[in-house]
């Protein structure tokens, strides 16, 4: 039976780590007098509760398989749990050791797919809060959200690759609660807008991380055009909720940008007055400003101008929206959307998606191209099990070292994966380099929509952070992100699909936002070991039954 529609725009349910979450710590405890809350617990699980959000409780206790307690004194623990800090709607334990290699013990995302059945919702809108990297690994791995609250026994490295970092259990539950008021409507509109022009320029995966943004516009307008520049173009071709496409660089967004030309500015903005819209939204991101672009809608005649701004924008905006540091690309779209009155419609959820006919959820199988899109993918004969891997990136400072992603390719192939590379035209040598290594050089043959085609029956995607890990979780493959910090990863990270993070979270280039890596030898991903893409493969995308 189909699950009903949530009233939730983001989430449906918050799972919590037990000990150091919601209690003290204390190492195998069998004993409820033992059991004491962690401050300011109960009225955050009732703020939750209250909220409408389900609750469980997903935990690691191998001090059952150790013999330190039986079940019966783990239950009376759980009792006094919630006589404590109220009811939770699933307890999901793993009873196992570390050496039992089972499916359940985080890292592994097993509690989390078993707690999401059990509230009767999917990983994708659910929240997990814990303690430790242990928690935001089965947190990512199944497709989750995932918050770390850190106690002093918290690695740093695991603080650093954290998604998303609050000091305590209370601070947790007002950014998860402050996530979903940020993407619904405060003042919501009587009847469907004119045309609304909506603008995000820069590369594809900009683009497509504003996706969810635009169709919630679209939603709520009779007809959307979207601006774009050159190198996003592509992706806006793919976005579900697009009547019209216009392509125009702008030099204060484009990285490499040409000279500001006056008389190419008066024709942009008789472009703008072309399309005749009502009112526009200016989706940016963390680090642009929408100002200039304003002020040519303005001038175009543009009535209504949303968009999200610290600086001060006079007369340019008529809705000025804020947004705190941290939040995911995506939702920050959403939350510009919403502010002007476009809040994303109930049963739409709130990942990426691409337009009908290159979703995931048209493919027949995991692992196998649909054969009637394989000559639009200019791919012949791609079919079977495979993993992708995509070497290039439009930053060099984000791209694995090509000497590394051979040794990737073949390390996954030694382990039994067909390995399918894929790349740009302008990347073919790189693709042949790396494919060498034991995989199938697809470089340079399939444009974006067929990369979608290719990534859609794909088992997982091998990429740093980069356009086509943004498509990935389009089309819903697995990601193995290897992901250089220069941007924080809780921005970029692949959005709402299974993902495991590799790389060295704390490098020296953490937050420099740097086009060309700034420290000798690329040391956050030259450090990663294939061995350890090999079990993340693993985890992602488990071998099928034999």
């Amino acid at each position: 039976m189909d699950r009903v529609p949530s009233r939730h725009a983001l989430f449906d349910a918050v799972l919590l780590d037990r000990d150091g979450t919601l209690i003290e710590d204390v190492p195998y405890n069998g004993d409820p007098e033992k059991v004491r809350p962690l401050p300011g617990a109960r009225a955050a699980l009732d703020r939750l509760r209250a909220a409408g959000l389900r609750l469980a409780v997903v935990t690691n206790q191998s001090g059952l398989a150790r013999g330190y307690f039986t079940a019966e004194q783990m239950r009376a623990v759980h009792d006094r749990v919630e006589e404590l800090l109220g009811p939770f709607e699933s307890w999901q334990i793993c009873p196992h050791d570390d050496t039992d290699g089972c499916a359940c013990r985080k890292p592994a995302p097993g509690l989390v797919h078993a707690a999401a059945r059990a509230l009767d919702t999917t990983p994708r809108r659910c929240v997990l809060v814990g303690d430790i990297g242990r928690d935001m690994t089965a947190a990512l791995g199944a497709g989750a959200t995932g918050i770390l609250v850190p106690t002093p026994v918290t690695r740093p490295e695991d603080v650093a690759a954290a998604p998303t970092v609050a000091r305590d259990l209370p601070s947790a539950v007002d950014e998860i609660l402050r996530r979903e008021r940020a993407v619904q409507s405060v003042v919501p509109r009587t009847g469907r807008a004119g045309t609304v022009l909506v603008a995000r320029s820069d590369a594809a995966g900009d683009v497509l991380v504003t996706g969810p943004g635009i169709r919630a516009v679209a939603a709520g307008a009779q007809r959307v055009v979207l601006l774009c520049g050159p190198r996003g173009r592509a992706a806006a071709d793919l976005l579900p909720g697009v009547d019209e496409v216009v392509e125009w660089p702008l030099p204060w967004i484009d990285g490499t940008p040409a000279p500001v030309d006056p008389h190419d500015m008066r024709r942009l903005t008789d472009r703008l007055a072309e399309v005749g819209a009502d009112e526009a939204v200016i989706f940016t991101s963390f680090h642009q400003s929408p100002l200039p672009l304003a002020l040519l809608l303005r001038m175009a005649g543009v009535h209504r101008i949303s968009a999200i701004s610290d600086d001060y924008p006079g007369s340019l905006l008529d809705v000025r929206h804020r947004v705190p540091a941290g939040v995911p690309e995506p939702e920050r779209a959403l939350s510009l959307a919403a502010a002007a009155g476009f809040p994303l419609p109930a049963g739409d959820e709130p990942g990426l998606r691409l337009r009908d006919g290159l979703a995931a959820t048209t493919r027949p199988h995991r692992g196998q191209v649909p054969a009637d899109t394989e000559p639009a993918a200019g791919v012949a004969g791609l079919a079977g099990d495979y993993v992708v891997v995509h070497p290039g990136s439009s930053v060099p400072a984000r791209a694995c070292p090509p000497e590394r992603c051979a040794e990737i390719v073949a390390a996954l192939a030694a382990d039994g994966h067909r390995v399918v590379v894929t790349g740009g035209p302008d990347e073919q040598e790189l693709t042949a380099r790396v494919a060498a290594a034991g995989g199938t050089d697809l470089g340079g043959r399939t444009d974006l929509a067929g990369l979608a085609r290719v990534l859609s029956g794909a088992r997982c995607l091998v990429v740093g952070n980069t356009g086509p890990a943004h498509l990935a979780a389009a089309v819903g493959t697995p990601v193995v992100s290897l992901f250089a910090p220069t941007v924080p990863f809780g921005q970029w990270g692949p959005y709402r699909v299974p993902t495991v993070r590799l790389g060295d979270s704390g490098a020296a280039c953490r937050d420099t936002r740097a086009a060309r890596c700034p420290v000798a030898g690329h040391p956050c991903l030259t450090g990663v070991d294939p061995a350890e893409v090999v079990a993340a493969v693993r985890v992602l995308a488990p071998p099928p039954p034999s």
